[in-house]
């Protein structure tokens, strides 16, 4: 079967932390009506008609407090809340704006897709695309004088570019609208402020990031003037860690426009793009998370009055902060192409003012995460189709390398087929030794620093995430490099130790998925590209037994197709040594036991796979298969495993998933006619 390659780091969508994505009908069916006692939608809604501007502003801010409560979101859906909040968005008053644009904010980011797209459908992109150009308009026209009435109105603007930044990421008509609205030149206008205020730069940086993906229409708009935009947020120099976030989106930013650059500026354009990632990667998280939180504990005790306001600061945010992190640990998952993917519920920009060295250390995480991301992004392929199996068979496999790429395709920043610009960026600013570095588990003094304050646990998850991103970052890297690249044996060895001591190190393998499924896909590729240089491996059979037990238990597909995989690598070159029977026979009965048992086809493939790949050839392999009895438990697994793609395969599998099974049904039948011969010698 092929080698494992990431796919393409999509932007993450605002999710259901709310409700998932059926539960509006759900609560239809369950539950009639929402009883008006029970649900304050309707009586909060009925202010919305108020003449008094004091009123319809608090039912706004409620009505934003109330739907960060999943559970009442399906209650104003009923009674219509987007089409009577929408022409709040255009009221007589700043503050009105502001808080309607902020319930509408946090509908789009509690309810998830489902939501934001009847958002859409219920015209919410009008009222927003007009009050986007007047708040633009505001910034220029508001004389020096006004500061207070300025600062207003882009408060109003920065909660309207987050409301916009959840719709176009969530609903593809909303980015259709978005195109054809001309909505670039809003977005980059309230870039251009961030001199003077880069929450609300951020806020655009972020929404650009996610427009710019995948968006032919709208690249082939882009204008000199947007590059120099984002080439000018390139070049700041500010220290703070939200401008760091802010240089990193423009970084992506720019990664994404790659194929709208000029020619002549591509090089350049590049070097600076990797730069800024590097720069970002070197800031040091185990030392700044407590010197940050140490400066608030500083500040608090300065300024007591101050402290106690930020603690009865609005409750439900902080205690969205503490349910992200439960979320994380036994929230809904939803299924992506066989592998559970897990919800980014991150609500940090809605936490209150004044907790800023809290909002720099999450800034700090969230750039670190999407620098990670965005590598990702320059390593892998844009094919949709290569999720889980690329449609190469093992046949092709030993062909390719460690280092195989596709072929035919110059392009200077072409994904996947690394070409030398890119791979020289990646090298002359160290990225795979900082990537590396990045994979370490987060330090101890920064989580107990994060342990100890209710406000600051949620970025223990975040650190995580980053190591996380890391790990597949690393995997990505080394899917597209050559070992020389990487430092050589040596290098490559003490990557493959540090990988061990991660998965081995605490005794009992790490039961977190995400952090499985990366740390196992590094590995894999790692070992790979061990293997394919005749270098000494480091794992012992105990830890490879260890490890294949673990991924059974996993519910994600790839985590087990990763650790089969790494079973039929070391498998294989174990069989070229003396001595090595017993061990083969360790690795083929816990191969055949996942190719019987296991209830995805994807993972019964590529146990098989494994099987012929450790079993092909030597005497070792020869006297294991024996000992084990391969032949008579292929030959009984061959029609079960036809039957099962016959009944299953079509319904449930992809068409090159489909292919690559039907490879691996003749190669077992051919497997199958070899052993009878070596029986028969």
């Amino acid at each position: 079967m092929g080698k494992s390659k990431t796919t393409k780091f999509k932007r993450p969508q605002f999710n259901s932390v709310g409700l998932p994505v059926n539960a509006v009908k759900e609560e239809e069916e369950g539950e009639e009506e929402h009883d008006d006692d029970s649900c304050p939608a309707a009586e909060l809604l009925e202010k919305l008609q108020s003449p008094s501007a004091d009123v319809r502003e608090f039912a706004c801010a409620s009505i934003s407090r109330v739907v960060q409560q999943s559970q009442t979101i399906s209650g104003f859906l009923q009674r219509d809340a987007v089409r009577r909040l929408g022409p709040m968005l255009l009221d007589s008053s700043l503050a009105v704006r502001e808080t309607a644009t902020g319930a509408l904010r946090n509908l789009s980011a509690c309810g998830g897709q489902e939501v934001c797209e009847d958002m859409v459908k219920h015209d919410v992109m009008t009222p927003l695309t007009a009050l986007l150009r007047e708040c633009c308009a505001g910034f220029e026209s508001a004389a020096e004088p006004m500061k207070e009435q300025k600062n207003a109105v882009e408060d109003v603007a920065n909660e309207a570019v987050n409301l916009l930044w959840n719709l176009c990421e969530s609903s593809s008509q909303a980015l259709s609208m978005f195109n054809k609205a001309g909505l670039l030149d809003v977005v980059i206008q309230c870039l251009e402020r961030h001199p003077q205020n880069v929450e609300l730069a951020i806020s655009a940086a972020h929404c650009l990031h996610t427009v710019t993906e995948d968006n032919a229409e709208l690249l082939c708009s882009l204008n000199t003037a947007v590059l120099k935009v984002l080439e000018n947020v390139l070049l700041s120099s500010q220290p703070s860690m939200a401008h760091t976030l802010l240089r990193t989106l423009a970084a992506g930013t720019l990664w994404n426009m790659k194929a709208s650059l000029p020619a002549a500026h591509q090089a350049q354009t590049l070097n600076a793009v990797v730069a800024t990632l590097s720069r970002c990667l070197d800031l040091d998280t185990g030392t700044l998370i407590p010197e940050l939180r140490q400066a608030e504990v500083i500040r608090h005790r300065n300024t007591p009055a101050a402290s106690d306001t930020e603690e009865q600061a609005p409750v439900v945010v902080e205690e969205m902060d503490g349910e992200e992190e439960e979320e994380e640990e036994e929230g809904p998952k939803h299924r992506k192409n066989g592998k559970a993917v897990r919800a980014d519920n991150d609500f940090s920009d809605l936490l209150p003012r004044g907790k800023e060295e809290l909002r720099e250390a999450t800034a700090l995480l969230t750039a670190q995460q999407t620098s990670l991301e965005i590598i990702v992004n320059m390593c892998c392929s844009d094919d949709p189709s290569d999720d889980e199996w690329e449609e190469e068979s093992s046949s092709d496999e030993s062909d390719m390398g460690p280092d195989g790429l596709c072929d035919g395709v110059s392009n200077l920043m072409s994904p996947l087929c690394l070409s030398a610009e890119v791979h020289g960026a990646l090298i002359s600013h160290s990225i795979p030794e900082k990537v590396l570095k990045k994979t370490e588990f987060p330090r101890k003094e920064a989580m107990d620093v994060c342990h100890q304050n209710a406000s600051w646990r949620s970025l223990t998850k975040k650190m995580q995430r980053v190591q996380s991103r890391a790990l597949t970052c690393l995997h990505s890297i080394l899917s597209t490099m050559d070992a020389e690249s990487l430092g050589g044996p040596a290098a490559l060895q003490g990557a493959a130790q540090h990988l061990s001591t991660l998965v081995f190190g605490a005794g009992e393998i790490p039961k977190d998925e995400e952090f499985l499924e990366a740390v196992i896909s590094a590995m894999r590729s790692l070992l790979q590209m061990i293997a394919s240089k005749n270098i000494p491996q480091c794992m012992t059979p105990q830890q490879l037994m260890s490890l294949s037990e673990a991924a059974t238990r996993c519910e994600v597909v790839s985590v087990r197709v990763n650790a089969v995989a790494i079973l039929g690598i070391t498998g294989s070159t174990l069989a070229k040594e003396k001595g090595t029977a017993e061990t083969l026979q360790m690795i083929g009965n816990a191969l055949l036991q996942v190719a019987t048992r296991d209830a995805d086809l994807v993972v019964n493939g590529e146990a098989l796979d494994a099987l012929f790949d450790v079993f092909a050839d030597g005497d070792e392999a020869e006297t294991a298969a024996k000992n084990i009895h391969l032949l008579p438990a292929l030959k009984a697994l061959q029609p079960v495993f036809k039957a099962k793609i016959r009944k299953e395969g079509r319904g449930k599998y992809s068409p090159q998933q489909l292919c690559v099974l039907d490879n691996i049904k003749v190669n077992l039948r051919r497997f199958i006619g070899y052993l009878e011969k070596v029986v028969k010698k």
